[in-house]
């Protein structure tokens, strides 16, 4: 008993039980003889939860290597500190190995829980996304600068996981969070680690975009910013075109929504020539710009406004998805188009009932100035249908009614190609950035062309009805290509604790599930030369 009693004290001494969801291991006391920022390594290992609490804990590969590494103490600790650790919880021990003055053990949940159907996301993904971020940042909180992290079997989700989990926008505090590089524990699997790291990174730069206040990204910030990412990539070509191409490019209705504001619009062209043949068809992602959306003379309400900041969302998603493609090198060739400008009231700005007219020739009534993001579209849809496109993939905050509709579980996909779906669907599956399906019914149509005044109008005649799908309807009219997808990602805008290897904020979303899906899509090409 007594045996027992010490042994549970030494274990209780080394060990700190947290839920996955908290990273408060930095606010309890440090055991006796640690200080923070000593030195060395921290460390995080993956375990699986037991199918029975009496059962021996599970341990990833990493995770058996290193108890053999110091005698069987971490399994033993384990066993001391209480039941075995479920999924969504961690435990911190302090002082088991030199070069590692902290490990968290990070529970994974069940192994080889493989795709969820009823979630469609690949659950053993996920749960090490979620797993490893929440370890990172305990070791961060402890001020260790460095982080080795097991690859619990899917090195590229790990990696994920940590280069995402410790991503916070502070470039304007004083005050940060210490900087922790995340690296792979072991020789194994670091081509998959490297590729989750250019991924999540992607995620990253959409994210710092998109977080950044308006003064600082506006229309021509944001353009000089992704060209200086893509500086260095040979297989890109950046064009920055002033308003006065935008004039000649008939792009009426892009300019009636920049024509509100002091800053002036730009329309970003990125070419990334991928492909073994460059006259190949490419992809082609279009993204909503608006850098700041005020709602111009139909103003939004000053509650939470500060928001729509990120309302470039789109545009910052398909260019940090174009930057994530080169740094991969995918052999396919994408074509990138963000129109920025930003929405704001004054003198010159839209008025409700005026009248507009799109590069195709079609006019637009404005019935409400804050559904510009589809008179952004209009335009560049339109242009991108000189590039011959083998698809349309454009990405927008567009509506609110997509918040309603689906909130921050999934981007709503509205498409006229089942092809085109199917490969999006895959793609989020894999990435856990799910997607989900809407309708672009003739009912929906019908709504934006019954206009008094023009072809169109830029709202559905039942107003709030189905709004996201009368937005959906607006864009089609604007595009004759085969194959054409568009993601209002409204609802995946910004996190609050929904994804848990994401800190609050805007979120990035859906930046990986557009690299996978070009990924799946260049070895599609491949298969079938």
């Amino acid at each position: 008993m007594l045996l027992a009693w010490v042994r549970g004290v030494a274990a209780r001494r080394l060990c700190r039980d947290v839920p996955l969801a908290c990273s408060c291991s930095a606010q309890r006391p440090s055991p006796r003889g640690y200080s923070r920022g000593a030195g060395g390594k921290g460390l995080v290992l993956g375990i699986y939860s037991s199918e029975k609490d009496e059962d021996a804990a599970m341990f990833t590969s990493a995770g058996d290597a290193f108890d053999r590494l110091v005698s069987g103490k971490l399994r033993e600790l384990l066993s001391l500190c209480g039941p075995p650790l479920k999924k969504g919880k961690t435990r911190v021990f302090h002082g088991l190995h030199q070069d590692f003055p902290s490990v968290v053990v990070v529970g994974l949940g069940k192994k080889d829980a493989g795709v969820n159907d009823h979630e469609n996301w690949n659950e053993d993904k996920e749960n090490i996304r979620a797993a490893v971020a929440v370890g990172c940042r305990q070791i961060q909180d402890l001020e260790i600068p460095f982080v080795e992290v097991d690859p619990c079997g899917d090195a590229q989700a790990a990696a994920e996981g940590a280069v995402l989990g410790l991503h916070e926008y502070n470039e304007l505090k004083q005050k940060k969070k210490p900087v922790i590089t995340p690296q792979l524990h072991g020789s194994a699997e670091r081509e998959a680690w490297q590729k989750g790291v250019i991924y999540a990174e992607g995620q990253n730069l959409a994210r710092y975009l998109m977080e950044a206040p308006a003064n600082y990204i506006t229309p021509i910030k944001f353009a000089e910013h992704i060209e200086q990412k893509l500086r260095n990539f040979s297989t890109v070509k950046v064009h920055i075109r002033p308003e006065s191409w935008i004039a000649t490019q008939q792009m009426g209705a892009f300019l009636s929504v920049a024509k509100g504001s002091a800053e002036p619009p730009v329309f970003l062209e990125m070419n990334y020539s991928g492909g073994a043949n460059t006259n190949d068809s490419p992809l082609v992602f279009v993204g909503k710009g608006v850098t700041f959306d005020s709602g111009g003379i139909s103003l939004k309400p000053s509650s939470g406004m500060d928001a729509m900041r990120a309302d470039m969302g789109g545009a910052a998603t398909v260019c940090s998805a174009i930057v994530t493609a080169a740094a991969l090198n995918l052999p396919l060739n994408i074509i990138g188009l963000a129109p920025l400008c930003e929405n704001m009231p004054s003198g010159k700005a839209n008025k409700p009932g005026d009248v507009v007219r799109a590069k195709n020739g079609k006019t637009i009534q404005v019935d409400n100035t804050d559904a510009e993001g589809r008179l952004l579209l209009a335009d560049a849809l339109c242009y991108a249908h000189n590039f011959n496109p083998r698809a349309i993939v454009n990405a927008a905050t567009l509506t609110g009614a997509m918040d309603v509709a689906l909130g921050s579980a999934a981007t709503g996909v509205f498409t006229n190609s089942s092809w085109l779906w199917s490969h999006l669907y895959e793609a989020s599956i894999v990435t856990g950035d799910r997607v989900w399906r809407m309708p672009l019914f003739e009912h929906y149509t019908k709504q934006v062309t019954d206009c008094p005044l023009a072809d169109l109008s830029n709202i559905g005649k039942y107003s709030r009805a189905g709004g996201a799908c009368t937005a959906a309807a607006f864009l089609k009219e604007f595009v004759t290509a085969l194959h054409w997808a568009h993601l209002d990602i409204a609802g995946v805008m910004s996190n609050k604790d929904e994804v848990p290897y994401l800190r609050k904020g805007m979120a990035g979303r859906p930046t990986r599930t557009l690299v996978e899906f070009a990924a799946r899509l260049s070895q599609d090409s491949r298969n079938n030369k």
